[in-house]
C-alpha cells in the first residue's frame, strides 16, 4: 500500500507526462483511482502535489506575459488590430503613418501586460477548488488538460476583472488616443469606408487568449521536461521513503 501511494503521488506531480507512459500502467492507475476510499489514503497529498505542479505552470505563464514586451515580442500572442480593421492600418502605413499605427499596436500590448498580473489571484482561487475528480480528469486528459480546466473555470471571471483594468490602461498608455487618431487619418483616404471596433473588448480577449496560450506552453513543458516537474513536495516525498 505504501508503494501504491508513492506511485500515485509521483504520477500526479508528473501529471502532464502521461503520454510518455505505457498504456497498461495508466489502466492500473485508473483502477486505483476508482477503487474504494480506503485504498485512496493519499488523496489529500496527491491533490496537494497536483496543485503545486499546476501553480508553477500558471505562475510562469503570468510572469512571462507581465514583463515589458511580454506580449509584443512574443509573436504567437502579440496583439494586433482585428482583420476587419487591418485594411485601415495597411492603408495608413502606405501613406506615411506607419509610426502612428505601430504606436497604436504597442499601446494595446502594453495595456495587456499591465492587466496580466490580476490573473494570479484568480488562478490561485481556482487551484484551491481542485477536487479529486478534477485531478483524475486532468491526469487522464490530453496535452492541455490543465489549461482547458482553467479556461472553463476562470475565463468569465478573468474577463470581468481584466476589462476594467484594460480600459484604464488603454487610456493610460495612449491606446484610445492612437485609435482615434487612426480613425481621423482614415477619413481622408479615398474610396474606403471607415470601420470601428470595441477596443477594450478586443484587447481584453486577446490578452486572455495570449495568457492561456502561454499556460498551455508551460503545461507542455511540464509534460516533457522532468526538470520542470520538480517541486519541494516531490523532493520531500522521496526523502521520506
Amino acid at each position: 500500500m505504501r508503494k501504491v501511494n508513492i506511485i500515485l503521488i509521483i504520477i500526479c506531480v508528473q501529471v502532464f507526462s502521461m503520454h510518455t507512459c505505457h498504456a497498461g500502467l495508466f489502466d492500473s492507475i485508473r483502477k486505483i483511482f476508482s477503487s474504494s476510499k480506503e485504498n485512496r489514503i493519499g488523496d489529500n497529498t496527491i491533490i496537494s502535489a497536483l496543485k503545486e505542479t499546476i501553480s508553477i505552470g500558471t505562475d510562469n505563464a503570468i510572469k512571462s506575459v507581465s514583463v515589458k514586451d511580454g506580449y509584443l515580442d512574443n509573436q504567437p500572442i502579440k496583439i494586433n488590430v482585428p482583420e476587419n480593421f487591418k485594411i485601415i492600418t495597411d492603408g495608413l502605413r502606405k501613406i506615411g503613418y506607419q509610426k502612428q499605427v505601430d504606436d497604436f499596436i504597442l499601446s494595446m500590448n502594453r495595456a495587456a501586460e499591465k492587466a496580466a498580473p490580476i490573473a494570479k489571484s484568480i488562478f490561485i482561487d481556482a487551484i484551491k477548488e481542485i477536487t479529486f475528480e478534477d485531478a483524475k480528469n486532468i491526469l487522464n486528459g490530453g496535452n492541455t488538460a490543465a489549461t482547458d480546466y482553467f479556461r472553463i473555470k476562470t475565463n468569465e471571471n478573468l474577463y470581468d476583472n481584466f476589462k476594467p483594468i484594460v480600459s484604464a490602461k488603454v487610456n493610460e498608455v495612449g491606446a484610445t488616443r492612437y485609435y482615434k487618431e487612426i480613425l481621423n487619418k482614415f477619413k481622408f483616404l479615398p474610396f474606403m469606408k471607415s470601420e470601428s471596433f470595441d477596443l477594450d473588448h478586443h484587447v481584453t480577449n486577446k490578452a486572455l487568449e495570449g495568457l492561456f496560450f502561454m499556460i498551455g506552453e508551460e503545461e507542455k513543458k511540464i509534460r516533457t521536461d522532468p526538470k520542470a516537474r520538480v517541486t519541494e513536495l516531490l523532493e520531500r516525498v522521496f526523502k521520506e521513503q
